[in-house]
């Protein structure tokens, strides 16, 4: 069942962060699970560096943790998009 919970959170992450940075037009239904799923994880290790909780399972704090995450990892990707 955690799978599930995974992919609902990835999914939301991944669109709500591709809204954020502009790359909706460009990212498909796959795409956005799938930055919103690595999203989780860089937001977790990006929140116990600032000595909070990271990705504490399916709530409200998860998907905020998986967006800033997702946020980054956007930023990350479009910089080397623009320097190629």
């Amino acid at each position: 069942m955690w799978i599930i919970g995974w992919l609902i959170i990835g999914a939301l992450a991944g669109w709500i962060a591709s809204k954020i940075t502009g790359n909706d037009s460009r990212m498909g239904p796959v795409a956005n699970i799938v930055v919103g799923i690595i999203g989780a994880f860089i937001g977790g290790i990006i929140m116990s560096l600032l000595g909070g909780t990271g990705f504490t399972g399916f709530n409200l704090w998860s998907l905020i943790v998986a967006i800033i995450g997702a946020v980054v990892l956007l930023w990350i990707v479009n910089a080397f998009r623009k320097n190629s």
